[in-house]
Order: C-alpha cells, then sequence, then structure tokens
C-alpha cells in the first residue's frame, strides 16, 4: 500500500512539475521583427521601437508578470504617428534574469533610462500598467525634463493588503512553489480576475502568458522581485511630478480597485481621472479600442 501511494505522490508530482522552455523556441514565438535585445544594467533586455524615428516618442511599462505583447493592439495603431517603444521589464518575458538579481524599482528605471540613452531618446511620454504605472510615476518625479505626458492605468504604488510601507512583504509559498509547479490551468485561473470579462482571456493569451512566465529565469525573478519590495510613502514623489497626467482606471478593476485613483488625484498637481465603464484591470487587452480612444484624445 505504502508503495502504491508513493507511487501515486510521485506522478502528481510529475503532472505538476513545469520546467523552463526552451529560449530559442521562446524567440522564434514572441522576438518577432522589430524585436531587439540590448544589454544594459546586468539585463539582456527585450524591446521593440516601431514608428517613425522622427515622431514623438511613447515608452510603454507593462505589469507584474506580463510583457511588451500586452501592448500590441495599442501599438498597431500608434505606430503610425508615433515611435513606440515598449520592453519586457528586468525578470519578464524574454528579458529573464538580471545578472546582480536586482529588480528594485531603481533599477528597472535605471534599465528604462538606459534604454532609451542607447535609442537616443531624450523626451517622451510614458504609459504604465500596474508595476509599470509605478515605474512611470517615479520617472516623471525623478526625471521630469524627460516625460511630455504621464499616463497611469491603475498604477500600483500606495499600501494595500499585505503590502504596508517600510516592511518586507511575508515569503510566499505559493509564489516560491511556482518556481516548480505552474500548470496552465492554475495560471489561467490567478489572471482571470484582471479582467471583468472572462472570456476577454483568451486560450492564445493564456499560452502566451505561460510560456512567458516558463521562460528561462523568469520564475525565480518574479519570487526575487516580490522579496524585494519595500513600500514607501508615495505622495511626497508624486507631489513633485509636473507632466500633465491621465489616470485611466477600469470601473471593474478587482486587482487595483478604481476608488485607489483619489489618492493620486489628491496628489499629483495636474492629473484627472477617466473610468472605463465594463473594463478590468487590462483595458489594452481586454477593451482596447476604448482605452485606445481615450489615450489618443489626451496625447493630442
Amino acid at each position: 500500500m505504502i508503495y502504491l501511494l508513493i507511487a501515486v505522490i510521485v506522478a502528481c508530482g510529475y503532472w505538476v512539475w513545469t520546467p523552463d522552455k526552451d529560449t530559442a523556441l521562446l524567440r522564434d514565438k514572441y522576438a518577432q521583427a522589430p524585436s531587439a535585445f540590448i544589454k544594459i544594467a546586468g539585463t539582456n533586455v527585450h524591446y521593440r521601437d516601431s514608428g517613425s524615428k522622427t515622431a514623438p516618442a511613447l515608452v510603454f511599462l507593462h505589469g507584474f508578470g506580463s510583457s511588451l505583447h500586452t501592448w500590441d493592439e495599442w501599438s498597431k495603431t500608434l505606430e503610425h504617428n508615433y515611435r513606440v517603444i515598449r520592453l519586457d521589464l528586468p525578470g519578464f518575458g524574454l528579458s529573464g534574469e538580471n545578472d546582480d538579481n536586482d529588480f528594485s524599482d531603481m533599477h528597472d528605471i535605471a534599465v528604462i533610462m538606459g534604454l532609451l540613452d542607447e535609442l537616443g531618446i531624450n523626451k517622451a511620454s510614458f504609459i504604465g500598467n500596474s508595476l509599470g504605472g509605478k515605474l512611470a510615476w517615479r520617472i516623471a518625479s525623478t526625471y521630469p525634463e524627460r516625460v511630455e505626458k504621464l499616463i497611469l492605468i491603475s498604477p500600483d504604488g500606495f499600501a494595500s493588503e499585505g503590502f504596508d510601507y517600510d516592511k518586507q512583504p511575508e515569503p510566499s509559498f505559493m509564489l516560491s512553489a511556482m518556481t516548480l509547479a505552474l500548470p496552465k490551468p492554475l495560471l489561467k485561473m490567478s489572471l482571470a480576475p484582471a479582467y471583468a470579462d472572462p472570456h476577454s482571456l483568451t486560450p492564445a493569451m493564456v499560452d502566451r502568458y505561460h510560456d512567458l512566465m516558463c521562460a528561462p529565469g523568469v520564475r525565480k525573478s518574479v519570487v526575487a522581485r516580490f522579496n524585494q519590495t519595500l513600500l514607501k510613502d508615495p505622495v511626497p514623489l508624486l507631489q513633485k511630478i509636473q507632466a500633465d497626467t491621465l489616470l485611466m482606471w477600469g470601473e471593474r478593476d478587482a486587482m487595483i480597485p478604481v476608488a485607489n485613483a483619489s489618492d493620486y488625484i489628491k496628489a499629483i498637481p495636474s492629473s484627472h481621472l477617466i473610468v472605463l465603464p465594463n473594463v478590468g484591470h487590462l483595458p489594452q487587452e481586454e477593451q482596447p479600442l476604448l482605452g485606445l480612444v481615450a489615450l489618443q484624445k489626451f496625447l493630442h
């Protein structure tokens, strides 16, 4: 009987075990032109630079666990009139691990600004979602001379359950366990709350998220980033922002509720809010046209 139990445990473990996927295959699938790679601050950054090099520049920053592909639908339209820069942040997508295992905000910002320096972009409008929103507003407060306009889509940065100011988060067993086991159905369950309409999360999108989460080093980097998170009261930095700022929020955002927008409106001197009806945390994926119209109007 005991041998049968051991066999069952081993079989279950084998079923859920999720090895890293092959880098070459992932690049063939997700790094089509105009994808490129450049080494900056210890990260082999995967980025795309599309549109006219003389057009106004837009820099897109994705959220936690995502990749530059989250902006695909918006980029198709915007690159006709803008220079569109998007990248996989350190530890995500095809950018993979960082040599120093540093996933602090300041390191992310050094990578982003280093990429812009390499591309010869002195000033741009920054568009960030969730984690990318936090990085965007930190850039705007630190480098005001380099930010034309600021668009924050359900940005992160204020304290929330499990994330207090000046306190390291409690280690997450489930997060650590995913370095060994990440079945696609489980990942789909974790992604679903980000969409007001669960049907917006298509099988192709689930495949993409799963493939890139299983890129070599990504899951270990995600755990490292979580463990290195240390929130500071964002208000003093938000008050320094000089750029005209648009807050875009899904009415049915279950990840970072729209009620949080009032904190940003109070703190950022020149800011206003657009609430997108029947949209969750990822308007650029769930209802891309609705968010795109609001973005284009603000940029003009």
